[in-house]
């Protein structure tokens, strides 16, 4: 629960990230350019009309009308379906819209075409440059959900391989190996993310961000490497803002302390939890567990009862209060 919750919320701040800055780097005007130099070669009459289409549509590009790019480049494909610049750029339109999406529906049908059209861009040897489709597909694999991180590693390693260059190529094969479970891969990935500009500020937001150190703790904890795990998750701590990264890093530092035989440290991660955020059914049951394991069963089902009455679906709770 709480590994899927946190991978929800990073791949959320991922999501409104590379709106700001990321994307644009994977889409360059100076891309663009190259293309219009492949392709945009006039020869005749009819070629003059397909150029002058094509140079409308990278201006509705360079000019950030994705939804305009998206719509006239699928006309053009109608005609010509085996277009490599009009794929890649109604790939990349594609996924534009499909990170300005709220409703996921809508999200994933843009991913979906997207996909579609990258694919198929891959087919040309024009369409393959130097990493950036393969880039965006990796991305675009990520967010279409857990069972496709194979294909999203997949395209995510052959961009590194390719060379190119993105910040958050390792954070986002550090969160697909992570869905496969291959968590060593996911933290040597995680690591190189915080390589190159570890403990700055960029355009006000801090890097390496709460999620970021949160992830990489989780990965450590599947390893079983409590010692590094706990490291990261007090460094997310003392930099997030948000509540729920929050509950989800003390619920683990909890847990963490209890292992350790630190149920005093652990009680203290899951009386913050209330006092920052308010009342939680998880830290309240959690809370519980510390009390009849220091044989103290009333106080134990006293929690125990707060958090069936925060959350009565709450499976642990229920199992222990017999209801």
């Amino acid at each position: 629960m709480v590994d899927r919750h946190s991978r929800s919320a990073y791949g959320m701040y991922l999501h409104r990230k590379q709106t700001m800055h990321t994307v644009l780097v994977v889409v360059a005007v100076l891309l663009i350019i190259g293309l219009v130099g492949v392709f945009l070669i006039p020869w005749g009459t009819g070629d003059k009309k397909v150029g002058n289409e094509k140079n409308d549509l990278v201006q509705l590009w360079e000019a950030g009308s994705y939804d305009e790019a998206f719509r006239v480049s699928r006309e053009l494909l109608q005609d010509r379906p085996l277009d490599p610049l009009l794929l890649t750029l109604h790939g990349f339109s594609a996924y534009q819209l499909a990170i300005a999406q709220i409703n996921n529906f809508d999200t994933l049908t843009y991913i979906d075409a997207c996909i579609w059209s990258l694919r198929k861009a891959l087919l040309s040897k024009e369409g393959v440059l130097d990493g950036r489709i393969q880039y965006v597909l990796g991305k675009a694999y990520y967010y279409k959900g857990f069972g496709f991180a194979d294909l999203a590693v997949k395209f995510l390693e052959e961009a590194r391989r390719s060379s190119y260059q993105a910040q958050d190529i390792p954070e986002y094969l550090g969160l697909s190996y992570a869905a496969l479970r291959d968590y060593r891969n996911s933290v040597a990935s995680f690591t190189l993310a915080l390589d190159p500009q570890d403990e700055v500020q960029s355009e006000g937001v801090a890097y390496p961000s709460d999620l970021l150190l949160l992830s990489i703790a989780q990965s450590y904890l599947a390893l079983e490497e409590r010692d590094t795990a706990y490291a990261y998750l007090q460094r997310c701590v003392d930099i997030s803002k948000d509540s729920r990264t929050l509950v989800v890093a003390r619920l683990l530092l909890g847990s963490i302390l209890d292992k350790r035989g630190d149920r005093k440290g652990a009680e203290a991660q899951y009386m913050a939890i209330l006092s920052e955020g308010g009342e939680n059914a998880e830290a309240h049951y959690q809370l519980g567990e510390l009390y009849a394991e220091s044989g103290d069963p009333i106080r134990a089902r006293a929690e125990w009862r707060k958090a069936y009455s925060i959350d009565p679906t709450h499976k642990p709770t229920r199992a222990r209060l017999n209801v």
